[in-house]
């Protein structure tokens, strides 16, 4: 592959060959895809769990604490996972750590499928979450290092929808497959799929543009964060451990405000995601059926809200995120307030709720961790991820068993209450960053 000559500085697309073209076009392509599946089949197998629950609550005597507990116990090791992988991200090849990770989450499916125990469920979930973290830090550094600031908003939208769509094809398969043949293929067919997608992603997923003999995105698309930022791109200076940690997140006080706001953000998402379809069922009376086709809704809703808010914060608000954050976690309070002090509302009424709660969380969701990889260098990018999600399910821990707990002792008006007050402290917090871009300024701040 050749590059044409250029005047210094001047490094658009015109500049190079079309077979460096066609190559961009088609690795981007194929690892966009890869990701996008790969990434929708660990939330796949996350999620089977969760809409097996009505079920073992009937077939195994199973209380909403105990649940609860299982709901936490998988979010904590998925947090400690995520934070370490996204360390080992920075350090291992991208494509391997994704894949085996997928392997090894679906034969851990298949483990939970065979259990009947709180102690083997815990066992097996437990050790599924350890290994449930080593999807996203890979996301994200495939998508900083094949796309652009100018256009990674979009993109990043995009691929967020994939665990929309797998978050809205698992409530109707469990359904379905409870029904049919009992709440242990709702575990078993995403396990087996699992295994096969991993496999898969193995031998499509590739590091870096350098890796296969490309420039870097940012060259090649003429579209760095500043001018100081060239030569740190171009470069690829390697950054130990120990400066990524101390120098790029211990010491960068946006990371902690993006990773504390991460922490309520999660506990509205996971939250709603976990717990609206008991509380249909119970306090509405609806069906297995019904109540999973609201969490259908959800998802949909996600599906438009994460492409929304790329798209705002790309081209509206030129790169900044705060502001998108900001008004989506405002809305998603007003929402709250709505389904919680209007009881009588249709089914049509909460089915649209529901898409609307999808729509708003999953802005916030998206773009606390895309910022957070922007604010730091590509080598540390990985990392950064893995700290602020470690935040980010300490507060899906929190949504587990505190959650159904507060639901068991006060009720759902309680459930409803708690994650208002989670939103405006999301709200609060996220506040500094209205005005804050990407750019190197930025990135090298600290204190």
């Amino acid at each position: 592959m050749s590059i044409k000559s250029k005047p210094e500085n001047l490094t658009n697309t015109d500049q190079f060959s079309a077979e460096v073209c066609s190559q961009f076009k088609y690795w981007r392509t194929r690892i966009f895809y890869s990701i996008y599946v790969g990434y929708a089949m660990f939330y796949f197998t996350r999620k089977s769990f969760t809409f097996s629950m009505p079920a073992l609550l009937s077939e195994l005597g199973f209380d909403k604490s105990d649940l609860g507990f299982l709901g936490t116990l998988l979010a904590v090791t998925y947090a400690l996972s995520k934070f370490f992988s996204g360390i080992i991200s920075d350090r291992s090849s991208l494509r391997v750590l994704m894949g085996s990770g997928l392997i090894l989450t679906g034969i851990l499916n298949l483990c939970v499928g065979f259990s009947s125990s709180i102690f083997l469920f815990a066992l097996f979930l437990g050790l599924n979450g350890l290994f449930q973290g080593w999807g996203s830090p890979p996301c994200a550094k495939l998508l900083t290092y094949w796309y652009s600031q100018k256009e990674r908003g979009r993109w990043w939208g995009i691929w967020n929808t994939s665990h929309n769509i797998g978050g809205a094809v698992i409530p109707i398969l469990c359904a379905f497959a409870i029904q049919a043949f009992g709440w242990r293929y709702a575990l078993y067919l995403p396990g087996v799929t699992a295994i096969a997608v991993g496999f898969f992603l193995i031998n499509r997923i590739r590091n870096t543009p350098k890796q296969v003999g490309l420039p870097t995105i940012e060259r090649f698309r003429n579209d760095y964060p500043s001018e100081q930022a060239v030569h740190e791109i171009e470069s690829e200076k390697k950054l130990t451990t120990k400066e990524i940690m101390m120098e790029h997140i211990l010491k960068n006080k946006f990371i902690w405000i993006l990773a504390i706001s991460y922490f309520f953000v999660y506990v509205v998402r996971i939250a709603l995601y976990d717990w609206v379809q008991l509380y249909l069922m119970e306090e509405k009376k609806y069906s297995l059926m019904l109540a999973s086709s609201c969490v259908f809704w959800f998802e949909i809703g996600g599906i438009f809200g994460s492409l929304f808010a790329g798209y705002l914060s790309d081209t509206i608000f030129s790169g900044r995120r705060g502001p998108v954050n900001i008004l989506f976690t405002i809305g998603v309070c007003f929402n709250l307030l709505v389904v919680w002090l209007i009881p009588t509302l249709s089914v049509i009424t909460v089915s649209i709720a529901t898409f609307v709660f999808g729509f708003l969380i999953f802005g916030p969701q998206m773009l606390i961790g895309m910022a957070a990889a922007e604010l730091v260098s590509k080598e540390a990018s990985g990392t950064a991820t893995g700290f602020v999600g470690l935040f980010a399910y300490a507060g899906a821990a929190f949504a587990g068993w505190p959650i159904g707990t507060i639901i068991d002792s006060f009720g759902w008006s309680a459930f409803f209450f708690t994650l208002s007050l989670c939103s405006i402290l999301a709200v609060l917090l996220l506040l500094p960053l209205w005005s804050k871009s990407v750019d190197a300024k930025l990135m090298s701040q600290t204190g």
